[in-house]
């Protein structure tokens, strides 16, 4: 097990180096500059490019990065807010963007396992009929529709919560953009938990363990449900990912302070540093994740350590 959690650690650093590097290389051919909205000239252009270190080689701006990053120095902002530190603007934005990014995880998979179980458990009914429903909207409208529609009626017309976030009510403030995110989350969860549900209880072994007398509680708890939730993990880490791409724009709705709507202003006005920062973040958080449910997964399910060659050592 050991080394098989050190070859995924080993590729996951790798991947994030590699990730690194194609933000620089990107941003580096994209054209504008952090200063071009300025009334500049060529020369004083030139002065603050060499003040930043914009002036040398992408690959030398790369390996200063990756070892100041590694001291927790990302920088500082260009154009935000010039010269403030990075992390000192993270420090604020990114426990809200987690705080909401974690409730709409946990909401979005809680209601998206009780409809998918009760979905399979009573299927070809109505209920899994409007499971079926929600799934297909939760999939297709992407989350900033949402956000608008609640924003319009909860919010607007019954003024049942803020339109847009207040800090002194971040809980009630937090209510509609939770919602908005989770959709997707719940559409997922629900579809694939109602697919694995009925495929487990359709298997020889559930007819063998009902021939025993098991009850009906056992069977779907011990048996049927424990079954269905391995291939679900594997879901989680993408889920993750849509709902910090999605925050991007409910952020933007909701006027939320958190990183998504930063990073939207970081690419309207130019600043790389800000941009890699977050951009950074964000993969570092997917293929962290993705680590923590590779290894999950090999711990449930050993035929996966085995099929990637690791010898249990």
């Amino acid at each position: 097990m050991k080394k098989y959690v050190a070859k995924r650690l080993g590729i996951s650093v790798l991947t994030l180096l590699a990730i690194l590097l194609i933000l620089f290389l990107m941003l580096e051919f994209m054209p504008g500059s952090p200063f071009n909205d300025e009334k500049l000239n060529e020369a004083q252009v030139a002065i603050l490019n060499a003040k930043y270190g914009l002036d040398k080689p992408v690959i030398i701006r790369f390996i200063n990065y990756v070892k100041n990053m590694l001291t927790g120095d990302f920088g500082v902002s260009y154009t935000i807010s010039k010269n403030t530190s990075i992390t000192t603007l993270l420090a604020t934005r990114l426990p809200i963007s987690v705080r909401i990014g974690g409730q709409a995880v946990l909401l979005g998979t809680i209601i998206g396992l009780i409809l998918g179980i009760v979905a399979a458990l009573k299927h070809n009914t109505i209920f899994d009929t409007i499971t079926t429903v929600i799934s297909v909207l939760g999939v297709s409208l992407p989350s900033y529709v949402f956000a608008l529609a609640l924003s319009y009626t909860l919010g607007f017309q019954l003024k049942w919560f803020p339109l847009l976030y207040q800090q002194e009510a971040a809980v009630k403030s937090s209510v509609l953009p939770t919602i908005s995110l989770c959709m997707f989350t719940v559409a997922t969860i629900a579809r694939f938990t109602r697919t694995e549900m009925l495929d487990v209880l359709g298997s020889d072994y559930m007819l063998l363990a009902e021939s025993k007398g098991l009850s009906s509680g056992r069977l779907i708890v011990v048996h049927a449900l424990r079954n269905a939730l391995i291939p679900i993990i594997t879901v989680l880490a993408p889920l993750i990912v849509g709902l910090m791409t999605g925050s991007l724009v409910v952020e933007k709705i909701f006027s939320i302070p958190g990183i998504g709507s930063l990073l939207v202003t970081a690419i309207q006005s130019n600043d790389y540093n800000v941009i890699i920062t977050i951009a950074f973040i964000y993969s570092a958080m997917y293929i962290g994740i993705m680590l923590v449910v590779d290894i999950l997964y090999g711990i449930i399910d050993p035929r996966i350590r085995l099929a990637k060659g690791d010898d249990h050592e």
